[in-house]
């Protein structure tokens, strides 16, 4: 049986029934889940006695449940993303609980793993702890929520993932990210213009040149930063972004701030999470408060310092603009509602907001001052977002052995077949290689034998000195040569065209005769004997003679079929004579029959006063009698069948419903 792989239910449910089209799939999961889930509980040391599920993310694949368990309240969470993908996010989670930050510790498996793998994703299980959302009506929750994304992103610096993992990284997107979202303002811009009759269209055209040239504004100040020499610092050296830090992933619990939800964690430049955190909640206020921004910059300083060039980069960062891509990109899926409904309203928040922005970022730049400058002047060659850095250069070590994929196994599996099925192909070929070639000329087969013997009785001689192995190779390969030379002269020459025939085959018997001679000059050491090969002429066939047997062939085939259609054609004549034979007989015996009747006397009175009467009667003559069906055709009349096709009353046939039968026939 196949195992059940998750996907997205809100797409996979769409085709079923109303019931099920009614529900919320957002506190909801199919039942195949639910069923994966149960099995996936019973691989860890406990017994569960409720599961409540929390939330659910249908167009994602994924859920979190609260269990009760006898060692108390647990986290059971399946993760939404690949099994590799998943791994490097699961390995983080170990690796800042092991550096002190405050995050849900895994809980091993039975296997002694901190994961399973079920439903081709990944599910863990966490202790569940009783968390607070920080305040948003004042500064102080404000200060709270940054100052312990500081300290989470403190603690990600120098994490290197478990083998097998797939690496995440934003830090060198920086450029391709701002020229996207250029490149897409001023497609809002052609969507505007596209739809010119939606109520939001107008609006979007007087404002979109200004958002744009915003954008075009922050690549060039991008490129003069020291943006490119922090990425060369590498993944490690700034550590990871949590990428969807939030009022609601950062909350309030025993020791200070806890961060959860850590499935989409990156790496990154780290004040990528505080710029958001900062432009969503000037967004939300309406407003873009200075004060709010220093004493927000200032905490998140307070747990992972920044550095003047960190402080700049973040400006540039808050210049994009951001809030106003985030909120009008909608556009791009369904223009015509989104521009008919909800855009409005939007752009006109997002343009009073931004009245505020120059202004207060203007202001904010002057801290600069407060920071003291970075040393990126020795900074490491920059590493490629696909490569890993090897875990030499860690501080951690992971046990591998309890973070192997099932995925990974399967994987490695298929490529050793690959390669061993490829290695057995470079053998075959190498042995087509290395095999001795066929010459151009025919040896006799005794000469080829004793050859061949002598080669076998050279083999076992290679434990001799080396220097006689080199002695003997240089005269086999002198014999060799001289072969080679002899094939060479025995190899027909192209004829040319001539017109004295007579003077060619004088020519070519003197070719023969000095060929013979060099032959028999030579030692008899150095050069295989050819003699017997060209005195017998059985051994090569003339052209003139495999002409002959061509054309004897050819003569034979003729007259095999010359036979075969003569005796076809007898064949037929006997057919035809059989038939008419028959057709005659069947023609006298009717014939005989006819006379037969007419021959016979009347039988009884009866016959001859019916006559009698037919010929006194006043009605009509009848018409002479046509002639018998036997004088018209040579064959007899095929008598009509009987009525009834069997006597037996079971095989019967019967008759269909509504039609007539007369005598058991339809």
């Amino acid at each position: 049986m196949e195992e059940y792989l998750i996907k997205p239910w809100d797409i996979h449910r769409q085709g079923t029934g109303a019931a099920e089209a009614a529900l919320n799939w957002d506190m909801h999961v199919p039942p195949e889940i639910d069923t994966i889930a149960e099995a996936v509980i019973k691989m860890y040391d406990m017994s569960v006695s409720s599961r409540t599920l929390i939330t659910s993310k249908p167009d994602k694949g994924g859920a979190i449940w609260r269990i009760e368990t006898n060692k108390g309240p647990r986290s059971l969470k399946l993760l939404h993303r690949s099994p590799e993908r998943s791994l490097f996010s699961v390995g983080l989670q170990e690796y800042v609980v092991k550096q002190g930050a405050r995050v849900p510790a895994l809980i091993p498996a039975k296997d002694g793993k901190l994961f399973v793998e079920m439903g081709g994703k990944l599910w863990i299980v966490t202790d569940w702890i009783n968390l607070q959302p920080a305040t948003k009506v004042d500064l102080v929750g404000a200060q709270e929520l940054c100052y312990g994304l500081g300290e989470f992103h403190r603690h990600t610096k120098g994490y290197l993932p478990p083998l097998g993992a797939k690496n995440s990284s934003r830090l060198y997107r920086w450029p391709n990210y701002y020229q996207k979202i250029a490149k897409k303002i001023g497609w809002m811009r052609e969507m505007a213009s596209a739809y010119s009759e939606t109520a939001a269209s107008p609006e979007i055209l007087s404002v979109v040149d200004e958002y744009e040239r915003q954008a075009q504004e922050a690549i060039t100040r991008l490129q003069q930063s020291a943006y490119s020499k922090m990425a060369a610092m590498g993944e490690p050296h700034w550590g990871l972004v949590h990428q969807d830090y939030g009022w609601s992933n950062g909350q309030n619990g025993p020791g200070g701030l806890w961060v959860i939800d850590l499935d989409g964690v990156s790496y990154d430049l780290p004040f990528r999470d505080l710029r958001k955190l900062i432009t969503s909640t000037m967004d939300d206020m309406g407003v873009w408060d200075v004060g709010w921004m220093r004493g927000m910059i200032e905490a998140y300083h307070k747990a992972n310092p920044l550095d003047a060039e960190s402080f700049d980069v973040l400006l540039i960062d808050m210049a994009m603009p951001n809030e106003f891509y985030k909120h009008l990109k909608e556009m791009f899926f369904d223009p015509v509602t989104f521009l008919n409904t909800e855009a409005g309203a939007i752009l006109q928040r997002v343009v009073a907001t931004d009245q505020t922005k120059w202004q207060a970022l203007a202001e904010l730049s002057k801290d600069k001052s407060k920071y003291a400058a970075g040393s990126y002047e020795q900074a490491a060659v920059a590493q490629s977002p696909e490569k890993i850095p090897s875990q030499a250069s860690s501080t951690f070590i992971w046990e591998q052995k309890q973070w192997n994929l099932q995925t990974k196994k399967r994987a490695d599996q298929t490529e050793k077949e690959a390669v061993s099925a490829s290695s057995n192909d470079k053998q075959k070929s190498s042995k087509k290689e290395n095999a001795p070639k066929r010459e151009t000329v025919a040896v006799p087969f005794e000469e080829k034998k004793t050859e061949s013997s002598q080669q076998k009785q050279k083999k076992p001689e290679s434990s001799e000195p080396k220097e006689k192995q080199k002695v003997e190779s240089s005269q086999s390969k002198q014999k060799k040569d001289a072969v080679k030379d002899k094939v060479a002269e025995l190899k027909p020459v192209e004829k040319k065209s001539s017109s004295n025939p007579a003077a060619e085959e004088k020519e070519a018997v003197r070719s023969s005769a000095s060929r013979r001679k060099s032959l028999t000059s030579s030692s008899a050491s150095n050069v295989i004997n050819l003699l017997p090969y060209l005195s017998n002429p059985g051994t090569r066939t003339p052209r003139a003679k495999t002409a002959a047997s061509g054309r004897k062939r050819q003569a034979s085939l003729g007259t095999v079929r010359s036979k075969r259609k003569s005796s076809g054609a007898a064949a037929k004549a006997k057919r035809t004579t059989t038939v008419r034979a028959l057709q005659t007989k069947r023609t006298e015996a009717s014939r005989a029959i006819a006379k037969k009747r007419q021959a016979k006397p009347l039988s009884s009175a009866r016959t001859a006063s019916r006559l009698g009467q037919k010929s006194t009667s006043t009605t009509k003559p009848r018409r002479a009698a046509t002639t018998s069906a036997s004088s018209r055709h040579g064959y007899n009349k095929v008598p009509a069948p009987r009525n009834r096709v069997t006597t037996n009353p079971a095989r019967k046939p019967k008759a269909k419903q509504g039609m007539k039968k007369y005598k058991g026939l339809r």
